[in-house]
């Protein structure tokens, strides 16, 4: 019985060694791998002045991106403003 008792301990070891090998491998790849970027969502502030919308802005975080004319399909676009009223307007 002391056979199979050392067979069994010897087993035990050689699997927890394992375990430790596997865990340190994947520290390694967390370690290689680079930091995710954090990526900002891209938010629309509208720019109004004496009541109308003027500009809009398009922002990253705190950054600004772009500025978008509310008169181009674009600008229409992002406001809701139906197209076909620039037909019926013209």
């Amino acid at each position: 019985m002391s056979e199979n008792t050392e067979t069994e301990n010897t087993e035990n070891i050689v699997t927890e060694s394992v375990v430790v090998e596997a865990a340190a491998e994947t520290e390694a790849v967390v370690a290689a791998a680079p930091a995710e970027p954090v990526v900002e969502e891209i938010s629309y502030h509208a720019v109004e002045k004496n009541g109308t919308i003027t500009a809009i802005w398009e922002m990253r975080g705190r950054r600004h991106i772009r500025t978008i004319d509310p008169r181009s399909a674009e600008g229409r676009h992002l406001l809701g403003t139906p197209e076909s009223s620039e037909a019926a307007a013209g």
